[in-house]
């Protein structure tokens, strides 16, 4: 049995989480940036499981997700590439 990846507070925190580990699968899928698929790549390398690769993806991702909405601003796809290439480091410590 696979890892639960997203353990949220809530339903509603739990959707949102599954929804964003979701996106992050169909980026490594779909190699789009191909730099989510080197992340978890090299996260493996340096000794994670992959359920905590795709956590520390996701947490990138959704800095993304939360700046778009609270600041109304465009998805900058710059800057997660540059917080995924700064995993396992949190793009918000």
């Amino acid at each position: 049995m696979r890892e639960k990846i997203v353990n949220a507070k809530d339903e509603s925190g739990q959707l949102a989480g599954e929804a964003i580990v979701e996106a992050v699968e169909n980026q490594i899928a779909e190699d789009n940036p191909p730099e989510t698929k080197i992340t978890l790549i090299r996260l493996i390398a340096l000794g994670e499981s992959r359920e905590n690769a795709i956590r520390y993806i996701a947490s990138a991702l959704s800095v993304e997700i939360f700046d778009a909405l609270k600041n109304e601003n465009a998805y900058n796809e710059q800057r997660y590439i540059s917080n995924l290439k700064k995993l396992p480091e949190l793009p918000f410590d």
